[in-house]
């Protein structure tokens, strides 16, 4: 089970975009993120007639370390290590390492 997940609130620890809040789009394996207006690049793209796209200069997020993101504890409003759990019924889940709050049902 990884320990983060698309949908997932997180907050940048490091880089360029360092304190900037996003939500993961996708995960892509084995340790890269995609994040919602985080890490934006511009992208030089050429007009095809087939897909009916104009061509120009195009902001694309680009996949980001995954240490170097937390997920946001929205209790605390904070960055929080994300730790796993077996419950009693024999379910793993994910909790907040500093509240012991479970993260996912």
């Amino acid at each position: 089970m990884n320990k983060l997940k698309k949908g997932d609130s997180v907050i940048v620890i490091a880089g360029k975009d360092k304190g900037k809040k996003g939500e993961i789009l996708k995960v892509i394996e084995p340790n890269k993120l995609l994040i919602a207006n985080i890490n934006l690049a511009k992208k030089h793209v050429k007009p095809n007639p087939n897909k009916q796209e104009s061509g120009g200069i195009i902001e694309k997020e680009m996949p980001i370390q995954i240490s170097n993101v937390m997920i946001l504890n929205p209790i605390s409003k904070k960055g929080d290590r994300v730790g796993m759990k077996t419950l009693e019924n024999g379910k793993k889940v994910r909790i907040y390492k500093s509240s012991k709050e479970v993260i996912d049902i």
